[in-house]
């Protein structure tokens, strides 16, 4: 059985929305957008960098997919995050594409997202980033194994959370401090 690790950057208020640019995500009015970005370091690149190296595929919600398309497509730089990223398989969970979708290596996930990633996870790992809505589906069907979260040291106090109604428990499988406040946590899901 693969196991689904969910790959995010929250603030300490538990805030997913737009971390990486301002035009990201605006929904409810959110003005807070990019706020992750002045909190990149060498030791968030190292480490996030090797767990792009890990084997399987990525799993998206519509929204992110277009978006990580929408950038990461077209790179030309030699960012090593390029390459795995055209490279891996992209399952896209949508009410709304249709095949064939745009980015290489990419399949629409058909009918119920529950039922076709439990259906994924008997073959491959996978990783799903951003992507709120389908990690909340996801966490309250009970699929999720592990959550590597890049917590960072601030409160926005309004937009999109990554946690819904419930409740998981988690065990601390690792800590990784970055040089600018981040905690880079891996938690695995009780069961």
């Amino acid at each position: 059985m693969g196991k689904l690790v969910v790959i995010e950057n929250v603030t300490l208020d538990g805030v997913m929305q737009a971390p990486g640019g301002a035009d990201e995500d605006t929904r409810g009015g959110f003005t807070h957008g990019g706020w992750a970005r002045p909190y990149m370091d060498h030791v968030m690149a190292k480490t996030m960098g090797e767990g792009m190296r890990a084997e399987g595929a990525l799993l998206f919600g519509r929204r992110t997919y277009e978006q990580f398309h929408g950038f990461w497509a077209g790179q030309t730089d030699g960012n090593p995050y390029t390459e795995v990223l055209n490279r891996r398989q992209k399952y896209v969970a949508s009410r709304t594409l249709s095949e064939p979708l745009p980015w290489q290596n990419s399949s629409l996930l058909g009918g119920d997202v529950v039922s076709a990633v439990t259906d994924l996870k008997r073959t491959v790992d996978l990783a799903v980033l951003g992507s709120g809505e389908l990690v909340r589906s996801l966490a309250a069907a009970g699929l999720i194994d592990t959550y590597t979260l890049s917590i960072h040291p601030l409160t926005l106090g309004t937009g999109i959370k990554l946690f819904g109604e419930g409740m998981d428990t988690m065990d601390l499988i690792e800590a990784v401090p970055t040089t600018t406040g981040v905690i880079i946590a891996t938690y695995g899901v009780r069961e």
